[in-house]
């Protein structure tokens, strides 16, 4: 695998040693020995979380808070899409910032996402399946968000606002000069 680091420091992009041939192909999409040597970090997943979603659905920007905070390993199984993650650590010298990354089924591409970030992604294309492996359990009194279109983040999101499919909770999220950290 090769193991990229972004301008935020703990956030990798990894792309998968793929094995192509007339039948298909195959990759080792997870190896937590492997992983944890290439990050440098002891990461133990416990929960694998996937959607479904339609081109156009934005979903986030979301974290949990304290105890429940998740790092994330996410990839597209199906589809394309534009994965976005804001740094949230205060005392990160790119607090502040975000990094967007393009995950498709066809560049197989992953992106690790350690706790301390806020993760969001566009559905480029109709049917794409999304799949992210978390290191904690989820625990709904402890999820927080900021709002997509936040003017001080200003993330780029490549679509016109008018064909984005984004939820009710989604579009109440605070800014985020208001948001929980």
């Amino acid at each position: 695998m090769i193991v990229e680091e972004t301008k935020l420091q703990g956030c990798f992009i990894i792309k998968p040693q793929v094995f192509k041939d007339k039948r298909g192909y195959f990759l080792e999409s997870y190896n937590q020995k492997a992983l944890n040597t290439a990050l440098g970090v002891d990461i133990d997943f416990v929960q694998d979380n996937e959607s479904q979603s339609s081109k156009g659905v934005l979903r986030g920007l979301h974290y949990q808070l304290g105890d429940y905070a998740q790092s994330k390993l996410v990839r597209v199984i199906k589809g394309k899409v534009l994965d976005v993650v804001v740094d949230l650590r205060v005392n990160s010298s790119t607090f502040g910032e975000h990094v967007a990354v393009e995950l498709s089924e066809h560049n197989k591409t992953q992106f690790f996402v350690p706790r301390g970030f806020a993760h969001g992604f566009l559905v480029l294309e109709d049917n794409t399946i999304f799949s992210y492996k978390c290191d904690n359990f989820y625990n709904k009194e402890s999820e927080a968000g900021i709002i997509y279109n936040d003017e001080q983040l200003a993330i780029d999101w490549k679509f016109s606002e008018e064909d984005l499919i984004i939820s009710e909770k989604d579009l109440c999220l605070p800014s985020f000069k208001n948001a929980r950290l």
